[in-house]
């Protein structure tokens, strides 16, 4: 899949008038979709759950794709809940200072640190947008940082009654360097009664691909499958 997909598409109506060019959303990749679906179906079916009792799917998917990262020890292109300062251009990554590559563990510290005791930055203000947080970013290279010349895609997850938010959208395409490379994804678009992720196949025989696929059916099934072998690069 290109950085840059081709979005448009005419045709012909009845009366033979060609119509105006549409755009088709940006679509994922069947494998990246393959496995931000299972995340997505899995909590669907069990959700974290707050104090007061409600169903926590989003910060499950964050979770679920969180552990499917640590199994491949860093190396997962599904970066879940990466905040970005957007008062830089591009948008940069927060991550943290130790490792280089992850997303900050606290972002509050983060603020109070660069932000509020840093008399270069621009006092934080909250609703502002100075940072966003988008559910996914994918990346090319899983070694390097998610920073926007990294993004192949970013994802929003919407579970009902979620709506778009189109300030949240353009703040996306700031982050990717393109709205065509943003992706809204419903979790109608997954079809949950599908159980199509086991292999026979040993994963030192298919490689990384097949290493994430395993990596997919061994966080989803809460260690219940072997854990995966991971390939050395």
């Amino acid at each position: 899949m290109s950085d840059q997909p081709s979005l448009a598409q005419g045709g012909m109506s009845p009366e033979g008038k060609t119509n105006p060019v549409g755009i088709l959303e940006p679509k994922l990749d069947p494998q990246d979709k393959k496995v931000l679906c299972s995340a997505i179906c899995y909590c669907s079916s069990t959700p974290n759950v707050s104090q007061d009792g409600k169903n926590l799917k989003q910060a499950c998917v964050a979770q679920r794709l969180g552990e499917l990262d640590e199994i491949l020890q860093g190396r997962s292109p599904y970066k879940p809940e990466v905040s970005y300062d957007m008062t830089k251009n591009p948008p940069q990554p927060i991550l943290d200072s130790q490792t280089g590559n992850s997303p900050h563990g606290w972002i509050p510290g983060w603020i109070s640190k660069y932000w509020d005791e840093d008399p270069e930055h621009p006092s934080f203000r909250p609703g502002r947008g100075m940072i966003r947080r988008p559910d996914v970013v994918i990346v090319k290279d899983p070694s390097k940082p998610p920073t926007q010349d990294n993004i192949k895609q970013v994802v929003e997850m919407k579970f009902p009654p979620d709506q778009r938010n189109a300030r949240q959208s353009d703040a996306y395409g700031a982050i990717a360097g393109s709205k065509n490379k943003v992706v809204e994804m419903q979790s109608t678009d997954c079809d949950c009664s599908q159980e199509n992720q086991q292999s026979k196949v040993p994963v030192e025989e298919l490689g990384w691909a097949a290493a994430i696929a395993s990596g997919v059916v061994y966080f989803l099934t809460r260690g219940r499958s072997p854990r995966p072998m991971i390939p050395a690069y």
